[in-house]
């Protein structure tokens, strides 16, 4: 599978769903009973909710719905989260296993109601979910943690991969579908409802209060009771959350398969940066092969060379797949791997997030939108306090992974300061490619596009100033520190940044 070919396109999800207009942003300041932050899944799940509920809704997007983490997934809709189980019963107990496999279990039923409820066409299958080892030395770690969350966890020797595996765990009645197809259909639904929806509108500020009062770059006042951050990476940083969240990179490559040879079911692997393999209906007998994996830190690795190697992978594992898509997905680790949801800070009455999906923001956004819209209108919720960002301190229960976070991070913002003092010069730069140099004292983000221009922007990141790396096979500046992304020009792709990259003169 040769996917650095011409003609290989971006997130299939994104090609194929239905084309809509973009809702334009408010006209002037507005006031509404909640607004919601974000049209991602965790973002439209929660406005849905809500809006059934009855209240006032406004939903906020900087870009356009779905297009962003979401519309970037593999769109897998389990509860079987690869090893989560066996590391919740050491840090959690029994009883935290539990509730998190409870919780994200009601998710993909709740889905599968919404889906026949509004009789969406987002080609949605019932599949079964696989966590497998090669390494005969992981199996015991797959073996029972998952049926003693609760999950109708087997362990089989086989799967329908066409290679062999050590073991592994297998839970039936989970699903796979078309995640803006999905949506697209529940932004609808929720207008029909008597929620608003605004693509374009970034929000740069919050005030807490009564109301609380949120600010767009556009200079727009929303007055709002009740405020939902769901963001992806939080864009406000006073529940100092940064401390607590890694940003993760993971690659995606896609082809077309004979359907008689397409794995139907789901299946990861923890060994060689992760293995994800599912398939999606394609037509004209063939199913689209979603091959995930060569997952790494934002603006620290060559991703030209992660890509070759998944492609590699595919094609010693499904030879003769015909190369049609590849793209990057993004994803926030929690330091104790269990999401944030819930109130804000300590001292929220009326602001909340949802964050810290570790990969599993499908399932975690569907609960998350349950989850906080239970919490707006007073009501207990079983799982509450598993999901809680207020919960115990990192350093008390997160320990050596809050620490390392926080050393990964310093060594960013200080060692990534001193190549640029000996690095390339502007007239090193190849085209299509970028380096940080320091011109006139300050440190900028050079590009050269494919006709030779040059263009410059701070190189500093806006959300906490790490220097950014560039990764040439997306053409995007990356912060190491937290994950935000921009485009060469210095416009924002991905938060927490609110402000884009300063213009430099050469």
């Amino acid at each position: 599978m040769k996917d650095a070919e011409a003609g290989i396109r971006g997130s299939y999800w994104l090609e194929t769903a239905p084309p809509v207009e973009p809702a334009p942003p408010p006209s002037g300041d507005l006031s509404v009973e909640v607004a919601v932050v974000g049209g991602g899944i965790a973002g439209l799940s929660t406005a849905w909710e809500l809006v059934r509920q009855g209240h006032e809704v406004a939903v906020l997007e900087a870009d356009r719905l779905a297009a962003g983490v979401t519309g970037h997934t593999t769109a897998k809709l389990t509860a079987l989260h690869t090893l989560i189980y066996d590391h919740l019963r050491r840090t959690r107990g029994p009883e935290g296993a539990r509730l998190y496999a409870l919780s994200q279990s009601e998710a993909i039923r709740h889905a599968a109601g919404i889906v026949a409820e509004l009789g969406i066409d987002c080609e949605w299958e019932e599949a079964a979910a696989y966590t497998y080892a090669q390494n005969p030395g992981r199996v015991e770690e797959l073996r029972t943690a998952a049926r003693e969350a609760g999950l109708p966890a087997e362990f089989v020797t086989e799967t329908e991969l066409p290679f062999a595996v050590a073991g592994a765990v297998r839970v039936s009645g989970q699903a796979q579908f078309h995640p803006r197809k999905y949506l697209l259909a529940l932004a609808d639904d929720l207008r029909r409802r008597g929620g608003a929806v605004y693509e374009e509108t970034r929000v740069v500020g919050l005030t807490e209060g009564e109301p609380c009062v949120l600010e767009t770059d556009a200079g727009v006042s929303v007055r709002a009771e009740e405020v939902v951050v769901a963001t992806h990476y939080p864009v406000f940083d006073r529940a100092l959350l940064f401390t607590r969240l890694s940003p993760r990179r993971e690659l995606v490559v896609a082809g077309t398969i004979d359907e008689a040879l397409a794995p139907r079911d789901m299946h990861i692997t923890p060994e060689q940066g992760t293995r994800s393999v599912r398939s999606t209906p394609y037509g004209d007998g063939k199913r689209l092969l979603l091959l995930t994996g060569e997952h790494f830190t934002p603006g620290t690795a060559d991703v030209e060379e992660r890509f070759a190697r998944l492609s590699a992978w595919a094609d010693d594992h499904f030879p003769g797949l015909t190369p049609s898509h590849r793209w990057a997905t993004q994803d926030n680790d929690s330091t104790d791997s269990v999401p944030l949801v819930g109130p804000l800070h300590p001292g929220s009455r009326h602001a909340y997030v949802a964050t810290g999906f570790g990969g599993w923001g499908l399932s975690g956004g569907i609960m998350a939108g349950r989850l906080i819209s239970d919490l707006v209108d007073g009501r207990e919720v079983e799982w509450a306090g598993l999901y809680d960002p207020r919960r115990v301190g990192p350093v008390a229960r997160e320990g050596m992974s809050f620490l390392k976070h926080q050393a990964q991070v310093a060594r960013h913002f200080i060692g990534d300061r001193l190549p640029a003092l000996t690095g390339p010069r502007p007239e090193d730069i190849a085209p299509d490619d970028g380096a940080v140099v320091r011109i006139g004292g300050h440190h900028c983000a050079v590009h050269r596009d494919e006709s030779g221009r040059l263009q410059a922007v701070s190189a500093a990141c806006t959300h906490l100033g790490c220097l950014v790396a560039f990764n040439r096979a997306e053409q995007a500046w990356e912060c190491p520190c937290h994950g935000s992304r921009y485009a060469p020009d210095g416009r924002i792709l991905q938060g927490p940044a609110v402000k884009p990259l300063a213009k430099r003169d050469l």
